[in-house]
């Protein structure tokens, strides 16, 4: 579903996967996320995405209610607190996300898919 706001000038409709660009775009700022990641359900195997393929790691979804829910497949720096890392993460996108969209963000899922080691 995608996200709508009315407004006294008219209705303004957002995509998700323009959320979930934006999304992307601000995780891989966040420290200690090296990037998103591309999970090959046949498989069971992970990549590395680059940064033109951001919104294949993320997904995102609308409620009926107009709220947010972003599901994050990472892949983070070795070395790092992964507890910490995801709490910077949430209240960044958090943050930039409901200032950018207008919206509320219900919830965010983090699923950690790798770890690497960057030189």
């Amino acid at each position: 579903m995608r996200g709508q706001m009315e407004t006294q000038y008219g209705k303004i409709v957002i995509d998700p996967d323009v959320i979930a660009t934006y999304a992307g775009s601000v995780a891989v700022e966040c420290f200690g996320i090296v990037g998103m990641a591309a999970v090959n359900m046949k498989d069971g195997l992970v990549k590395l995405l680059k940064r033109d393929y951001l919104t294949h790691g993320i997904n995102v979804v609308v409620n009926a209610d107009n709220k947010i829910t972003i599901d994050f497949h990472v892949i983070i720096s070795y070395g790092v607190s992964i507890s910490t890392v995801s709490d910077n993460l949430i209240e960044t996108v958090k943050y930039k996300v409901e200032e950018f969209t207008g919206m509320e963000l219900e919830k965010i899922n983090i699923f950690v898919e790798g770890v690497r080691v960057i030189d």
